[in-house]
């Protein structure tokens, strides 16, 4: 390492947020970035540990102790090339990924103040996009054809992978664009959708072809090819099937979320289809990432007011839960942007019904609940406590996670990745199973 110490005198400093006052007010990214001297100081905090947990941590196996020691000598094209080996993508992870290596770093086990190892990520990669580091590879082509069903980041990554290695791809998807949930559930505030249609542009030119609109059936796949890859997500979302469902305003997520993509994007959705949450009371169920992403929609939507609920206990503050040792990822209160910008959140609380008027709701009766053991180490039995009470609400946004998809048995030429294959999870471990299933694919079709 360039400088062994440097974790010894630098603490970790974040890039940070936009001003709140400005950030809710558009969509554009609400992360900042730091210069080219402060970013460098913060890769030398990574030190030579000796067993580097973040490389065991990421779904990719990626190097941040190599990468981060090019970007602190300032090379940053090193720094690209050692980081682009393992992550096809790094743009897309530099700024939604969880960072499951800092949660692993030693320094977060010794101090709390992880390397910046995300921050870096798309720092380098920003560079590399700036300086013309990326170049458009032409591979040669070895007469065989691969089909991509789902453009999402697995599907993607299985693309990128396989087009690299001769194959002629074709990625098919029944949306009007590629991405995924990276362009249809994740906010512009955290993604910048430019981001993906930069990376879209560079696969066109590699050579891969994509064909939007096209909604397959992964019983009828299209012929012609000589394997598949299937990676079509989790199209369905959990529901809540109790009374008043059916209210005007109960929304899942996504229905806000991807039309308010759709809409920055041009698309002119008329009024009575319109998922807005301007002067309302907006209650949010689900306390995970979507959930959070819906708060900071609502808030740029102009909403009234933001509460949060979840079924499950409040987790634990700070670093001191001895059931979730380091270097797992921490089971933690999680606190977002978009929490930040004003939200009320309580758990325990389970929904019991939505009422309304004329058709509209206008509240939710929820009530208090607790977890018990069970004897054998089970599934904790859910109790209710206390008596119901009333949250005004109207709109309702249903943010509880996905239904992992049951796929049929499929020939030997077909490989199913990414959420289609294990349920919803991150867009690393999306990218990760893309990447073994390219590869599984490779090695079927050079037997």
């Amino acid at each position: 390492m360039g400088n062994p110490k440097a974790f010894l005198t630098i603490h970790r400093q974040e890039a940070g947020y936009r001003p709140l006052h400005d950030r809710i007010h558009d969509f554009g990214e609400v992360e900042q970035t730091l210069n080219e001297k402060d970013r460098r100081t913060q890769a030398s905090r990574c030190m030579d540990c000796g067993v580097a947990f973040c490389h065991w941590a990421c779904p990719l196996g990626n190097k941040p102790p190599e990468w981060n020691d090019a970007l602190y000598k300032g090379d940053w094209e090193l720094a690209y090339r050692l980081l682009n080996e393992t992550n096809d993508f790094p743009e897309f992870t530099g700024r939604v990924c969880p960072a499951l290596c800092e949660k692993a770093c030693v320094l977060n086990l010794t101090h709390h103040e992880p390397t910046t190892n995300r921050e870096d990520e798309c720092a380098i990669t920003e560079h590399a996009f700036a300086e013309n580091y990326i170049r458009i590879h032409s591979p040669k082509r070895n007469g065989k054809s691969v089909a991509v069903i789902g453009a999402g980041p697995a599907g993607l990554t299985a693309a990128n992978r396989l087009n690299l290695k001769g194959y002629a791809v074709t990625v098919f998807d029944r949306n009007e664009n590629a991405g995924g949930l990276l362009r249809y559930g994740i906010p512009n505030f955290k993604l910048n959708k430019t981001i993906i249609d930069r990376r879209i542009s560079l696969l066109e030119a590699e050579g891969i072809t994509f064909r939007y609109g096209e909604d397959i059936d992964v019983m009828s796949l299209p012929e012609g090819f000589d394997a598949y890859i299937i990676a079509t997500g989790t199209p369905t979302a959990r529901n809540l099937d109790i009374p008043g469902r059916e209210l005007k305003g109960v929304h899942l997520a996504l229905e806000m979320l991807a039309q308010q993509n759709r809409v920055l994007a041009g698309a002119d959705i008329s009024k009575d289809k319109l998922v807005n949450a301007r002067g309302k009371d907006v209650l949010v169920i689900g306390g995970g990432d979507t959930g959070s992403d819906c708060i900071g929609t609502a808030h740029r939507q102009g909403c009234r007011s933001v509460t949060q609920i979840e079924i499950m206990p409040k987790p634990p503050v700070g670093h001191s839960d001895p059931a979730n040792p380091w270097p797992a990822y921490p089971r933690t209160l999680k606190t977002t942007s978009s929490h930040e910008e004003g939200c009320t959140r309580r758990w325990n609380l389970n929904t019991l019904r939505f009422t309304g008027k004329d058709g509209k709701v206008t509240a939710a009766e929820v009530q208090e609940v607790t977890w018990e053991s069970v004897a054998d180490g089970g599934r904790p039995v859910m109790k209710p406590v206390g008596e119901p009470e009333t949250i005004k609400a109207d709109m309702v946004l249903l943010a509880m996670g996905f239904i992992k998809p049951v796929q049929p048995q499929f020939a030997e030429n077909v490989f199913v990745c990414g959420d289609a294959a294990n349920g919803a999870s991150l867009v690393v471990r999306a990218m990760a199973d893309g990447r073994r299933a390219a590869a599984e694919a490779d090695r079927y079709l050079k037997r």
